[in-house]
This record gives C-alpha cells, sequence and structure tokens, in this order.
C-alpha cells in the first residue's frame, strides 16, 4: 500500500507539473506565492471579465441572437471600455439594448475563458497570493453568483475563498491589478497596486504614459512584470 501511494503521488506531481507548464497563469500563480527566487512574495490581482473571461465575445455573440436585425460592433471595432455607450452613439435606444444583455441569466457563467488564462482542471493547487478582483454589476440578482460559479466550474471551489468582489479595486491592497480597464479610479487617489493593462478589443489602439505597462495576453512576458516587482 505504502508503494502504491509513493506511485500515485509521483504520478499526480507529473500531471501538476504538466498542467502547469501548459498554462500560463498557473506558472504565474505559482511563481507569485513562491518565495524561492529570492525576491519578495507577491500579491496579485487579477480581474475577471476581460482577462480571464471573454466578457466582449459573450457579449457579441448574446447580442447577435437576440437582436439579430439590429445594428452591432464588430470587436475590432470596439473602442472604450463601455459597450453600452459605444452601442448607444449608434442609435440611442441600442444602450439600453446592450446592458439588458448582461443583465439576463446565464450572462457571466457563459463566458468563455480567454485563452491562455485558464485550464478547466478542477484540482488546481491554492495559491494564497493570487486574488480574483472583480466588480459586479449593479443589477445584482444574477451577476455574483455566476462570478462565484464561473470560477468554481473553470477553476474548481478550493479558489472560491481568492474572489473578491468590490465596486472600488482601489481600497484593495496588492503589489499588482492586471485589469483590462484603463481608467480604475476610487475613493484613494494613490492605490497601492501598480496597474497593468491587460490588452482588449477596446484599449488595444489607446496609449499608455511612460510609467504604464501593458500584458498583451497571457502569452506576453508576464515573467519580467513579476520579476521586476520582486526587486
Amino acid at each position: 500500500m505504502p508503494a502504491l501511494l509513493t506511485v500515485q503521488r509521483i504520478a499526480l506531481g507529473r500531471r501538476t507539473l504538466s498542467l502547469l507548464s501548459n498554462n500560463p497563469f498557473k506558472w504565474i500563480s505559482a511563481n507569485m506565492s513562491s518565495s524561492s527566487s529570492g525576491g519578495k512574495r507577491l500579491r496579485v490581482l487579477v480581474d475577471m471579465d476581460g482577462v480571464l473571461a471573454d466578457f466582449e465575445g459573450g457579449f457579441l455573440k448574446k447580442y447577435r441572437a437576440k437582436y439579430p436585425d439590429e445594428p452591432y460592433i464588430t470587436l475590432e471595432d470596439r473602442r472604450g471600455f463601455w459597450v453600452s455607450s459605444q452601442y448607444g452613439q449608434l442609435r440611442s435606444d441600442l444602450c439600453e439594448k446592450a446592458i439588458s444583455i448582461w443583465e439576463s441569466k446565464d450572462f457571466f457563467i457563459e463566458l468563455d475563458p480567454l485563452p491562455g488564462g485558464w485550464g478547466l482542471s478542477r484540482r488546481w493547487p491554492r495559491w494564497r497570493n493570487v486574488f480574483l478582483c472583480t466588480s459586479p454589476i449593479k443589477h445584482y440578482h444574477h451577476c455574483p453568483y455566476e462570478k462565484y460559479a464561473w470560477v468554481e466550474r473553470h477553476l474548481g471551489p478550493d479558489f472560491l475563498d481568492h474572489v473578491i468582489l468590490t465596486t472600488d479595486k482601489t481600497v484593495v491592497a496588492a503589489d499588482l491589478l492586471i485589469d483590462d480597464r484603463p481608467d480604475i479610479v476610487g475613493v484613494e487617489t494613490g492605490p497601492v497596486w501598480e496597474h497593468v493593462l491587460f490588452t482588449a478589443c477596446h484599449n488595444k489602439h489607446q496609449a499608455l504614459s511612460p510609467d504604464q505597462r501593458r500584458l498583451l495576453s497571457w502569452a506576453d512576458d508576464w515573467r519580467a512584470i513579476l520579476d521586476s516587482k520582486r526587486q
């Protein structure tokens, strides 16, 4: 029996290494939770919509299904963080129609994971210093529950303790915030974290200030960002 347990542990270890090597976000989590590199341990906040979950793609798919005869904006033509504002510029009533999509049941839970950000394994380890920091919509009937359900579906129940729902991310203390929203404001005018802009269809044309950094995707060089914060 001890020999069998040893074999099982070795197999599990190899499987874990394989899962990590195939998923950049898991390696990021491991690096942020480990102090073996000699630098300080980091606390990192990761946004969900537009960073881990495909909000834009999910919205466009459901909008076109619900309103097949209405004009729509392709992902290539998206500009600005607020989807509803750009649709309202097409025609005033389209603003409310856009909002109705993400206020509807099953919108958030059915969003696809973005490439490289998530695996579908339910057996991830618990990474103590990585938190999902996401803002729920004010129409709360479905959104908060579905965000938790999305995490459980794609990451597993152990990560539910690492979900932070807040409308003001500036009050959360961390070293890094990876988020696709360019302008993150709140009661703290100087939040302690560094905002790394995650590239999305709506912000890819936006110029950054010299002191800002951008993560093009989960295939980008996130290691350099982590290493620089450990100095």
